[in-house]
């Protein structure tokens, strides 16, 4: 290779670099970054309540008022996250946790060949009613204690009146809807008829 040709390479390469660092310091021009007026985040955090003063409870929605707006179709879609743990057709397997077909309105434990935890073998004897299989469903550690199902709860009230319409319509003997009178919240006075 004779020094013409060399020339020529070494002219290529310093070219790119000159194309590269020109267009570096332009972006560096154009973007660049503007330095916070106060470095670090801000965090929000809600101010504890004054010491013997409780904060405000979420209101509690009536089961009935829950029920009143629930649809089976939807519970079934929202049942597809249990069915890892559970099945919910008559006479299905039990998986991690028990077939649930028939449960409410049916006893706590009732399958007796599933390994209930200890908690749960306490409430032998006890039934599902709405209220309670509502409580369970919200937070499963929270209305039974030492429970080992390990499922964080469902806290929208509206998918959990679904699960429980579903988890009822899946039954041999459904439970009535809980009664409209007590689906009115306390308090509320009777819209007035037209005339």
């Amino acid at each position: 290779m004779d020094s013409f040709e060399l020339n020529k390479i070494m002219g290529a390469v310093l070219g790119t670099c000159l194309v590269l660092l020109t267009l570096n310091m332009t972006a560096g021009a154009l973007f660049a970054p503007h330095a916070p007026e106060k470095p670090g985040y801000e965090i929000a955090v809600p101010e504890a309540p004054a010491a013997g003063e409780q904060p405000p409870a979420a209101q509690e929605v009536p089961i009935a008022q829950l029920m009143a707006k629930a649809d089976a179709k939807r519970g079934e879609a929202a049942v597809k996250v249990c069915q890892t743990c559970h099945t919910f057709e008559k006479g299905g397997p039990n998986r991690v946790g028990p077939n649930l077909y028939g449960v409410l309105g049916g006893p706590k434990g009732h399958i007796p060949s599933f390994n209930y935890s200890a908690a749960m073998k306490k409430e032998a004897g006890a039934h599902w009613d709405y209220e309670s299989l509502n409580a369970f469903l919200r937070n499963p550690r929270a209305a039974l204690p030492g429970t080992t199902m390990g499922y964080a709860g469902v806290t929208r009230d509206s998918q959990r009146a679904d699960i429980i319409a579903y988890i009822n319509a899946n039954s041999d003997k459904p439970l009535p809807a809980p009664q409209a009178a007590e689906a009115a919240p306390e308090g509320a006075q009777e819209a007035p008829k037209p005339q």
